[in-house]
């Protein structure tokens, strides 16, 4: 059993190379500038890997391996998506 904070957002740090995991989450509509709420996790027996059930930008469900996966943070929100704020962004802008 995999327990998780039902608060949990992570953001998307897609791996690249022929043995990143699959499926790619920026191919498959998610985003570098989101975070998003985690709906569940799953641990396959056969594999080291955990796979967290994430909506996309379409509102479509999918399984994306932790690896492509970092901690956003904990947040009290009833949203599924969050913009994170512009890392590139400087104060004088």
């Amino acid at each position: 059993m995999i327990a998780f904070h039902p608060q949990l957002f992570v953001r998307i740090v897609e791996l690249d190379g022929p043995r990143a995991p699959m499926p790619r989450p920026l191919s498959s509509g998610f985003s570098e500038s989101r975070a998003y709420r985690v709906l569940g996790v799953y641990n396959p027996s056969e594999s080291s890997d955990a796979y967290f059930i994430l909506p996309n930008d379409r509102d479509e469900m999918w399984f994306i391996c932790q690896r492509h996966l970092r901690f956003a943070g904990l947040h009290d929100t009833t949203a599924h998506h969050l913009d994170l704020p512009d890392v590139h962004a400087t104060a004088a802008d």
